[in-house]
């Protein structure tokens, strides 16, 4: 009887050590001033003018990371206009707009793969980037760190 007890001991032991695993595939994520910030839409394309743009959205805030091509390789922010990230909220009165530029702001864009196959796109940013109203004092910029993006789906030409 003793021998019964310990097998459905462990037998309960065993059957409750289950793990819910949520598969966050795709994604595009950071840490926005030190508070995580997750997308809940995101997209990339090759934009009109041949850039290459991957976006990350949640409610009312826009992420936009913007590099020349799809190699793999690390895009340095802050040297010109064509390589750059710029963070958007549109919420009704509190619009603002921060972005990086030539001699504007700083960080890194790296691509770490190019799926060509199954039309993804994948890699990791940060960024320091400066509002574009110099009047407002109290938001000169915004950070993100941490940043990244995870099989972001390739969809067909964007009109940015």
């Amino acid at each position: 009887m003793k021998k019964y007890f310990y097998f459905l001991l462990l037998l309960i032991a065993a059957t409750s050590c289950t793990e819910d695993v949520k598969f966050n595939n795709p994604a595009f994520q950071g840490l926005k001033d030190n508070v995580f910030w997750r997308a809940v839409g995101y997209k990339a394309a090759v934009s009109i003018n041949s850039n290459f743009v991957i976006e990350g959205s949640l409610g009312y805030e826009k992420v936009m990371l913007q590099v020349d091509n799809t190699a793999k390789k690390t895009y340095i922010l802050g040297v010109n206009d064509v390589v750059k990230a710029s963070y958007a909220n549109t919420f009704p009165g509190k619009e603002t707009e921060f972005s990086t530029g030539t001699k504007k702001g700083s960080g890194q864009i790296v691509i770490t793969d190019y799926d060509s196959v199954n039309n993804t796109i994948s890699g990791t940013f940060k960024f320091s980037a400066v509002n574009s109203n110099t009047a407002d004092v109290d938001n000169p910029k915004v950070t993100f760190t941490e940043g990244v993006f995870y099989k972001v789906p390739i969809t067909p030409r964007l009109e940015y």
